[in-house]
C-alpha cells in the first residue's frame, strides 16, 4: 500500500483552468428528503467564484430519481424499471429548476444535458456531446450533467454518476474530477466498522491496493460506493486528470481547495494530460487511414512547429472518420506524427491544399481551422 497518512496540497488537482465537478444524490437530496434548496446555493456560489477565477466547471449531478419519489410520495425506492423512469422524470423537473434558481443568483445560466453511456461510447455522438459541452463553457455557461435515467434500462439499476463523471472528464479533457460525497473522503477501511481505519491523504489513482481495500454501497439513497470513486479516478487518470474525493458539506470545500488547504482525498494521475493522451495515440496499433504531407508540412511538424492546416495536405488514405487516429505521411511516405483528426477522410480530399478560410465554403460548415490540433498530435520522427 502506498497511501499517504499525511497532508498532502490539493491545489495540484484543482491548479487547472476545466474541473469537472460530481455531486451524488445523498447531498444533493439531502438523504433522499428532496432537492436540498441550501446545498443547492452553496455549490452555486462556490462554482460562481471558481468561474471568476478563470475556471470553466461542469457539474454533474445526481438525484432525479429521489427527488420525484418525494413529488409522487413514494416512501421507498422501487425496483421496477418504468417506475424508476417515472421517478426520474418527475424529479428531473425539479433537480434543474433548483439549479437554474441557485445560478442565477449569481448572475449565472446554467444548461441541462442529459446524457447515457451509450452517448459516450458512439464516437459521432461522443463528438458531437464535446462540441456542446465546450461551446457552453465557451459562453461561460454551466452544464448540468445526469445520466438519462427516463431511457436507459440496465444503468439505473447498476450505474452511478461516479463512473459518468470520469466519462465526462476525459470528454471534455478536463484537469480534474472533484467528486463530492458523504463521506470525508477515502479511509484504508470502513470507518464505520472500524473505529482505527486511517484515512488517505493522498495516493495514485490506478492503485490496485485501492481497489482492495474499497466496496459495497454508501447510503440507501445512491448506488454508488467508494470503490466507484477509487474506479471513476482510474478512469479519469486515463487523460491526465486528478481527483479529489471529499465531502460536499465541507463549507465552501471547493474554494478552498482551490486556495491549496488540504480537504478529502486527493488521487494524482501518473502522468499529465497531454501526455497520457498522446500516449494513448502513439499506442495505437492500427490508423484507420493517413493524410498525405507536402514537403514543408512535414518539415513543420518534425519541427513541432504547431497545428496541421489543411494548406499543407495533399490528399487523404483510408476511409477515417472525424476523431479518429490517423498517421501523417511525408511524401516519402514516413509517418512523421499522428493524431485526432477533425475532418473524415472524403472531407480532407475536398479542403486539401486550401488555406483555412476556404473550409466553409467548400464543405458549408466549419468543424475547426485546424485538420489535426498539435494537442491532439504526437510527432513521431
Amino acid at each position: 500500500m502506498t497511501a499517504h497518512i499525511g497532508q498532502h496540497n490539493s491545489s495540484k488537482a484543482l491548479n487547472g483552468k476545466r474541473l469537472v465537478i460530481k455531486v451524488g444524490s445523498s447531498l444533493v437530496t439531502n438523504g433522499g428528503q428532496g432537492v436540498h434548496m441550501a446545498s443547492i446555493h452553496a455549490w452555486a456560489s462556490q462554482i460562481a467564484t471558481l468561474t471568476a477565477q478563470g475556471c470553466e466547471v461542469v457539474l454533474v449531478s445526481s438525484g432525479a430519481i429521489a427527488e420525484g419519489l418525494k413529488r409522487l410520495g413514494w416512501a421507498k425506492r422501487p425496483k421496477e424499471i418504468n417506475e424508476l423512469q417515472a421517478a426520474a422524470a418527475v424529479g428531473q423537473m425539479g433537480l434543474v429548476h433548483a439549479y437554474e434558481i441557485g445560478f442565477a443568483a449569481h448572475g449565472m445560466t446554467c444548461a441541462q444535458v442529459l446524457l447515457t453511456h451509450a452517448d459516450l461510447a458512439d464516437r459521432e455522438r461522443y463528438l458531437n456531446a464535446r462540441s456542446t459541452l465546450t461551446t457552453l463553457m465557451h459562453h461561460k455557461v454551466v452544464p448540468i450533467i445526469n445520466e438519462n435515467d427516463t431511457v436507459v434500462t440496465d444503468e439505473i439499476r447498476f450505474g452511478d454518476n461516479d463512473t459518468l463523471g470520469a466519462l465526462v472528464t476525459n470528454l471534455v479533457e478536463a484537469d480534474a474530477l472533484v467528486i463530492l460525497t458523504d463521506q470525508v473522503g477515502l479511509f484504508d477501511s470502513d470507518p464505520r466498522k472500524n473505529p482505527n481505519a486511517r484515512f488517505i491523504h493522498e495516493d495514485t489513482a490506478g492503485n490496485p491496493e485501492l481497489e482492495k481495500m474499497a466496496g459495497g454501497a454508501g447510503s440507501s439513497v445512491g448506488t454508488g460506493g467508494m470503490i466507484t470513486k477509487i474506479l471513476a479516478a482510474k478512469r479519469a487518470a486515463r487523460s491526465g486528470a486528478a481527483t479529489v474525493i471529499a465531502s460536499g458539506r465541507e463549507p465552501d470545500v471547493l474554494v478552498r481547495l482551490m486556495q491549496g488547504e488540504s480537504v478529502g482525498t486527493f488521487l494524482k494521475a501518473p502522468m499529465g494530460r497531454l501526455a497520457a493522451r498522446k500516449q494513448w495515440m502513439a499506442d495505437h496499433l492500427k490508423m484507420k487511414g493517413a493524410v498525405l504531407l507536402d514537403a514543408g508540412a512535414a518539415v513543420a511538424l518534425r519541427a513541432k512547429k504547431g497545428s496541421l492546416l489543411p494548406i499543407g495536405v495533399t490528399g487523404a488514405q483510408g476511409q477515417f472518420q472525424r476523431g479518429d487516429v490517423v498517421a501523417c505521411l511525408s511524401p516519402e511516405g514516413e509517418e512523421v506524427a499522428r493524431g485526432l483528426v477533425n475532418y473524415s477522410a472524403a472531407e480532407v480530399n475536398k479542403i486539401a491544399k486550401q488555406p483555412t478560410s476556404a473550409i466553409e465554403s467548400i464543405l458549408g460548415y466549419l468543424d475547426e481551422p485546424e485538420l489535426i490540433h498539435r494537442d491532439n498530435m504526437v510527432v513521431l520522427s
